[in-house]
C-alpha cells in the first residue's frame, strides 16, 4: 500500500488541476508518513484552500498526536462506517495533488521492493484525503489527514492488491464538496483508476532532485 509520494514544490497555491504546470526541472518534495503535505479543502466560505496538514490522521478525540502513525490511510469500503474515518468522510474532505506514488511488491513478511508509478504524459494525478483537526495541551490545532484506498487497477495488482484512490477532475467539485453528493455518489468516485502510468523498480528510476527544506513546524508535531 502507498507509503510515499511526491509533489512538485510550487504547486502549494494552485487551486485547480488545469492550472498545474510547474517547469520540469522543478524540485520535488518527498512525502512519508508524519511528515507535512499540501492538501486542497475547503475553507470558510466555501473556497478551495491549500493547507499544510500532516499525514496520519489523528481523531479527534485522541488524547496522543502521535497516533496518527496508525492511521495512514483509510479503506473506501468502510470510510463511512469506521469511526475514525466517519465524521471526517461527511465533513472533511480533500485532495493532495502528486507527480508519483510509490507501492510495495512485498518479498518477505520484512521486505518489500519499492516501485514507483508516474503518469507517462507527466500530469500530475489527484489521490483522495479525508483530514481532521486536532486540538490538545497548549499547542494549537494539528491538521491531518489519511490516504483513501481502493482495490488495485490493472496495472498495480500485479505487485499488490491496494492502492490510492485517484479522483478524475470531472469529480472534484463533489469530491471537495462543492457540489452536495450522497454517500453512494461519493463512494462511487473511489474506485480502482486506470490510466496510463509507467510502474518501475524504485531502486532502477533516476533519483529525483532533492526537495527544498520543509518550513519548520513545532517538535511535537
Amino acid at each position: 500500500m502507498c507509503g510515499k509520494f511526491t509533489q512538485m514544490v510550487g504547486w502549494a497555491e494552485l487551486l485547480a488541476l488545469a492550472e498545474i504546470a510547474a517547469a520540469p526541472d522543478s524540485a520535488l518534495e518527498a512525502i512519508t508518513p508524519m511528515r507535512f503535505a499540501d492538501v486542497i479543502a475547503l475553507g470558510e466560505g466555501g473556497r478551495r484552500e491549500t493547507v499544510r496538514m500532516r499525514w496520519g490522521l489523528v481523531p479527534a478525540w485522541e488524547k496522543d498526536p502521535l497516533s496518527g502513525t496508525r492511521h495512514i490511510h483509510a479503506r473506501a469500503e468502510t470510510i463511512d462506517t469506521k469511526r475514525t474515518f466517519r465524521d471526517a468522510f461527511a465533513r472533511r474532505r480533500g485532495l493532495v495533488v502528486v507527480h508519483s506514488f510509490n507501492e510495495g511488491k512485498e518479498i518477505t513478511p520484512r521486505k518489500t521492493e519499492q516501485h514507483i508509478v508516474t503518469p507517462r504524459d507527466g500530469k500530475p494525478l489527484a489521490i483522495a484525503v479525508v483530514w481532521e483537526r486536532w486540538t490538545g495541551r497548549n499547542e494549537g490545532a494539528l491538521l491531518s489527514f489519511a490516504m483513501v484506498t481502493v482495490t488495485a487497477n490493472a496495472l498495480i495488482s500485479t505487485i499488490t492488491d491496494r492502492m490510492p484512490a485517484v479522483v478524475a477532475e470531472s469529480d472534484w467539485p463533489k469530491w471537495l464538496g462543492e457540489m452536495p453528493a450522497s454517500v453512494e455518489e461519493l463512494k462511487a468516485i473511489l474506485v480502482p483508476f486506470e490510466g496510463d502510468w509507467e510502474m518501475q523498480s524504485a531502486a532502477k528510476a533516476r533519483p529525483p532532485k532533492p526537495p527544498k527544506p520543509q518550513p519548520a513546524q513545532r517538535e511535537l508535531f
